[in-house]
C-alpha cells in the first residue's frame, strides 16, 4: 500500500466521522430567553406558562392557549393594560360551542393585555387547562392568574412560543 493510498483511507474516514458528527449534533433550542428582568413565558406545545424573576422561575401553572382555528399569537410582547375584571366579547368560528358565532363573559378577572385583543386572564368557565381551550387569549386557573396579576407590571415582557 503507498503512503498516498494510506492517507486517502485515514482522510476518508476522518472526513465521514466529522460528518456524522456534524449531522448529529443537538440543533439549538428555538426558544432560549434569559434575562434577570421580570419576564412572563408561555409555551404553546406545552400549554404551561412560567413567570421568571432573576434568572429563576417563581411561577408556573399550566393554561389554556387558542385552540386550532383562533390560535394564540406568537412573539415578543410586554404588558400593555390590566383591568382587575372585566366583561369579555367576541366572534367565534366554533358554533357548536357558540352557536350564534358570538360568545360574551362577565367579569373575567385579572386581565393582561399583552398584544392587540391578546391577554393573560383568569378563566373560572372551565378547568382543562394543560389543552387549548381559548379564542386567541391565555386562559389561566384563578388563583395563579391573581397571582400573576400581583407580581407583573405595565411593561413585563412576554414571550409566546
Amino acid at each position: 500500500e503507498t503512503w498516498y493510498a494510506y492517507f486517502m483511507k485515514r482522510f476518508v474516514a476522518f472526513f465521514v466521522l466529522t460528518l456524522l458528527f456534524l449531522v448529529s449534533a443537538p440543533a439549538p433550542a428555538s426558544a432560549q430567553v434569559y434575562t434577570t428582568e421580570k419576564l412572563i413565558t408561555i409555551d404553546r406545545g406545552s400549554q404551561m406558562l412560567y413567570a421568571w424573576e432573576g434568572g429563576q422561575i417563581q411561577h408556573q401553572t399550566k393554561v389554556s392557549t387558542g385552540m386550532y382555528l383562533t390560535p394564540t399569537v406568537k412573539g415578543d410582547f410586554k404588558i400593555q393594560r390590566k383591568y382587575a375584571l372585566q366583561d369579555m366579547k367576541g366572534t367565534s368560528p366554533y358554533k357548536n360551542i357558540y352557536p350564534s358565532g358570538k360568545y360574551y363573559i362577565k367579569n373575567v378577572p385579572h386581565v393582561m393585555y399583552f398584544y392587540q385583543g391578546y391577554a393573560i386572564h383568569g378563566a373560572f368557565w372551565h378547568h382543562n387547562f394543560g389543552v387549548p381551550a381559548s379564542h386567541g387569549c391565555v386562559n389561566v386557573p384563578l388563583a395563579s392568574a391573581e397571582w400573576l396579576f400581583n407580581w407583573a407590571n405595565v411593561g413585563t415582557r412576554v414571550v409566546v412560543f
